[in-house]
């Protein structure tokens, strides 16, 4: 479903720049794109289209995005956008704020708002990430995101590390969504801009229910994958640690017909089975590979496998990865 929209080495380069800033002038959301280096100017843009939310990663040569009160005449789809570097250097600039975005913040602008990006300044290149999503599918209060605009937001921890950590997952994917999963991906990614908005507006209660609940699950999930090995990985301890009681988290659990324990067990399961078919843990002893991700009791750990897979974990691996393990 991702699919390469522009890639500046298809093309002469006396026409890179033209090419790309044409492209951007005839979106949807029309920008204009300058560069100083015209003859080494470099770009490849690839984009997932959500319905809703549009996903694109750019990697870039220095140059300076604007839309300019024209452009917003022009065309105006009402958007608000999510921008972050994965490498490289990002600056934004929107509604009096100026910032260059550190490692791991993201920013939002508005398309409604004349906005100035600076990509990799003296920089080779850098690699972003960034979302549009309509203003009007956030439930959030009209224009209540304008005071962040422009503004570094943390990415790394709380709400913005899901959101970012997100974003760049559906960015980074080689091909294996399904047009199936369009509008289940969408859902997310809205209720997550949905959640970090609001937690950074203090305004978590104009936030749906339905909404609150996905992101906490969604926060509940990584929180278990960051503590798969620990023992200590009980209902009481992940409920505690997101301020919930142990029956409300069943039920988030139920509500996606299936239970605290046996999904903490799926995880463990599968990060096993990835270690067994590492050829380069050929020879990690099974038994440590399943201490590792959680099973303190080899026989335990051998009957979940089997009933998972069909096969004692020893001949699943003698079967993936040949005679010499």
């Amino acid at each position: 479903m991702i699919k390469t929209i522009f890639r500046s080495e298809d093309l002469p380069p006396e026409e890179r720049l033209a090419r790309f800033d044409d492209l951007q002038v005839n979106s949807v959301h029309p920008m204009r794109v300058r560069s100083d280096d015209a003859e080494g100017f470099r770009a490849t843009a690839r984009a997932l289209d959500l319905g809703a939310v549009n996903v694109v990663e750019l990697t870039c040569s220095p140059s300076d995005v604007q839309r300019t009160p024209k452009l917003i005449r022009k065309s105006d789809p009402e958007l608000y956008s999510i921008v972050f570097a994965l490498r490289g250097q990002l600056g934004v600039s929107q509604a009096g704020h100026d910032t260059a975005l550190g490692k791991n913040d993201f920013a939002v602008y508005d398309s409604s708002q004349p906005f100035h990006i600076r990509i990799a300044p003296g920089h080779d290149t850098t690699t972003l990430v960034r979302a549009h999503v309509p203003r009007a599918l956030l439930a959030l209060p009209a224009g209540g995101a304008d005071r962040l605009l422009a503004l570094p937001l943390p990415g790394s921890t709380g709400m913005g590390a899901l959101l970012t950590q997100f974003l760049t997952s559906l960015a980074s994917d080689s091909g294996s969504y399904r047009p199936a999963d369009v509008t289940r991906l969408s859902t997310v990614a809205l209720d997550l801009l949905t959640a970090t908005l609001a937690h950074h507006l203090d305004a978590d209660t104009l936030v749906p229910p339905d909404s609150h609940r996905h992101v906490l699950l969604l926060s509940i999930q990584a929180f278990v994958q960051q503590h798969l090995p620990e023992p200590r990985l009980t209902p009481g301890f992940i409920a505690a640690a997101h301020h919930i009681s142990v029956s409300y988290l069943h039920r988030l659990f139920e509500a996606h017909d299936t239970t605290v324990s046996a999904w903490i067990r799926r995880q463990q399961l599968e990060r096993s089975l990835r270690d067994l078919t590492d050829p380069a843990q050929r020879t990690v002893p099974i038994h440590r590979i399943a201490t590792r991700w959680g099973f303190n009791d080899h026989t335990a750990f051998t009957r979940a496998f089997r009933a998972t897979h069909g096969i004692p974990p020893k001949d699943y691996r003698h079967h993936t990865l040949g005679n010499s393990t």
